[in-house]
């Protein structure tokens, strides 16, 4: 399968042994269309490191690139650099480096404010020997009221050393766009890959939305919603209102996708398909 774009997909930690063997299952299905690395998300205030790298370890042992999430709030330096030591010793080379939240009832947030300090800590320690990947935010960061601002912390992190971004999942094109323009203005070069949340349900989705500040086309919510509980028609809908996305960013000079499966394989690989068609 030749897809037009680089992807890559990210997971998030399975709680029970069943899911973990599930998931390398999905990891073996996903690994079909060649992508170029798979992500595992970090609980808040690292509440899932042990998971975390159990996760990335397996992905690692099927032959495939893994780039486990670091969040950095609630953190010190000692604690970042013995787990950049245990992913160094498994070979790991490839991070998302996030700010990350603190988990419920903590209030400390330990020595690092932003995502800019954690990979400024990483560069100035480490060097480059790890591929940094940071958060980009189309329709800003749900918790920043000024988009300016916002647009400087995404210029912050790239400056303090960041390789690559991967954006929050959107489904209007425009806001991509825009701003990559605005970015690029500020003298940012990196690539910025779009996330892509395919549909698996429709509540799931517009609680995701709510939470994070997304917008959902209304013509599209409406749609949605009149679906009621008929999951087929959700999956077909969604899948071509992604289609269409995907289509767009890429003829637009989009530099690849990174999917939110949502540990689901059957969604991003009828979307690969397409694309490859």
């Amino acid at each position: 399968m030749k897809l037009p774009v680089p992807v890559s997909f990210e997971f998030f930690p399975p709680n029970t042994p069943v899911g973990a063997e599930k998931l390398s299952g999905v990891v073996a299905e996903l690994a079909t269309v060649d992508p170029e690395f798979f992500s595992v998300t970090y609980g808040a205030g690292g509440s899932t490191r042990d998971k975390t790298l159990a996760t990335v370890a397996a992905i690692a042992a099927m032959g495939q690139e893994a780039a486990p999430h670091l969040s950095c709030i609630g953190s010190t330096r000692e604690s970042i650099s013995e787990i950049l030591g245990t992913y160094r010793a498994q070979d790991i080379h490839r991070l998302v480096a996030l700010r990350g939240d603190l988990p419920s009832g903590t209030a400390t947030a330990g020595e690092f404010r932003y995502a800019s300090e954690l990979i400024r800590f990483i560069r100035e320690t480490q060097g480059s020997d790890w591929f940094i990947e940071v958060a980009a935010y189309p329709e800003y960061h749900p918790q920043e009221r000024y988009a300016r601002r916002d647009l400087q912390h995404f210029a912050d992190k790239v400056k303090a050393g960041a390789d690559s971004a991967i954006t929050q999942f959107f489904f209007n094109a425009d806001a991509y766009f825009h701003f990559v323009d605005e970015v690029r203005a500020l003298g940012v070069t990196i690539p910025i890959v779009p996330g892509i949340m395919p549909i698996h349900s429709y509540a799931k989705i517009a609680q995701f939305a709510q939470r994070d500040g997304i917008e959902i086309p209304r013509w599209v919510a409406l749609k949605m919603e009149g679906f009621l509980d008929d999951a087929a028609a959700v999956r077909a809908f969604g899948l071509d209102v992604v289609e269409k996305l995907c289509r767009r960013l890429i003829d637009g000079g989009a530099p690849g996708l990174h999917f939110y499966t949502l540990n689901q394989s059957a969604l991003s690989l009828e979307l690969c398909r397409r694309l490859a068609g």
